[in-house]
């Protein structure tokens, strides 16, 4: 089964975070929160198409050195841990694991490409679930990828039902991929945090999309924030 012993600094591209969440044209033209992105190129990209994107994690407290060593070190563990569990993934847009290999680094490559001048602009900060510096509904959209509910052995119930209201504190509607746990089951922490979310008011919904890497990985968390 696939496991990491603690979060990982592992960078998705713009054409992933589109289809992992669903993302539309009517969602580029608001504000945009991303929120554990570490060294995806999501941010970076889309800057370049003129979209409002600002992402969060405590990676970003470190220099690009410093990131970009890192990400040498913790490469090995994750595309090893990949090699050795590949029935736990589709090989079909991404067709094997020295692929992936290649399209993470290219997508962490841009990032790194991308951080100085991110820093510069405000678009990347030093900050992490489940305490957010932003008020309430300076969002119109918050994306978490793969942390959130992925890592649900290392991050506790307590943790996600904090952060998934602060997210719906900081921005209108928010989009939680995958929602299932390393090793492929559902976390565990999904149907108390469904309930506690309906609870507070807020629209939630499971909906299917079009991504498909991990397997039985096809479904986002979607909340829509009560401002009634």
């Amino acid at each position: 089964m696939f496991a990491l012993d603690q979060v990982v600094p592992w960078g998705r591209s713009f054409a992933e975070y589109s289809a992992m969440f669903a993302l539309g044209s009517s969602d580029m033209t608001g504000r945009i929160l991303g929120c554990g992105d570490g060294p995806a190129s999501f941010n970076a990209e889309a800057t370049r198409k003129g979209v409002k994107v600002v992402s969060c994690d405590p990676l970003f407290s470190f220099n690009k050195a410093d990131i970009e060593a890192r990400i040498a070190a913790t490469y090995e563990q994750v595309i090893d841990q990949t090699r050795k569990n590949q029935t736990e993934f589709i090989w079909k847009e991404i067709t094997s694991v020295e692929e992936l290999g290649k399209v993470r680094m290219a997508a962490m490559q841009a990032f790194l490409d991308d951080y100085l001048a991110g820093l510069v602009e405000g678009r990347y900060l030093n900050s992490e679930l489940p305490a957010l510096p932003f008020h309430d509904g300076a969002f119109d959209l918050g994306l978490c990828s793969h942390l959130l509910f992925l890592y649900s052995q290392q991050l506790d119930e307590t943790f996600h039902h904090a952060s998934l209201l602060e997210l719906c504190r900081v921005a209108k509607e928010v989009r939680v991929f995958p929602v299932l746990a390393l090793g492929g089951a559902i976390s565990p922490h999904l149907e108390g945090s469904v309930e506690l979310l309906r609870a507070a008011g807020h629209l939630v919904s499971i909906e299917r999309v079009s991504y498909k890497f991990q397997r039985g990985a096809r479904e986002m968390l979607r909340i829509k924030r009560d401002d009634g």
